[in-house]
């Protein structure tokens, strides 16, 4: 076995650290949780195990995240994931990276503006 190997994944105002080392088989803990019990939606768990399916690697994962959401959640272990792969070996950098998978998404929630009801949502408007 490798040392472990550590990687920071964020999403809108989710924050996950994650530990990783190489192994027989692949297992995923979230929060002290194994990764399908602590992400209810079959799609989020998908989505946070990406990484290990595009490196074709067996690890093991564990990963603290909070703040947020199940869907920022999801989408910052997947980056922390991304990240900690590409420290354990280089050459799964650019597997990684056509993936899309290295990259944050940089989209936040639109701030409330004053006089709207919503960021963008005016008051219906009536002309008579």
């Amino acid at each position: 076995m490798i040392g472990w190997r550590y990687g920071t994944g964020r999403r809108k105002r989710s924050v996950a650290r994650v530990f990783l080392t190489t192994a027989a088989c692949t297992a995923v803990i979230v929060n002290g949780m194994p990764l399908g019990l602590y992400f209810r939606s079959a799609s989020h768990a998908r989505h946070a195990a990406a990484p290990l399916h595009a490196a074709a690697l067996h690890a093991v994962v564990k990963a603290n995240v909070q703040g947020g959401g199940m869907g920022g959640q999801a989408g910052a272990v997947r980056l922390g994931i991304s990240r900690a792969l590409a420290c354990l070996s280089p050459c799964l950098r650019r597997p990684l990276a056509d993936a899309r998978l290295l990259t944050r998404d940089q989209r936040e929630v639109e701030r409330k503006k004053p006089g709207l009801r919503k960021a963008r949502r005016r008051r219906q408007f009536s002309k008579r």
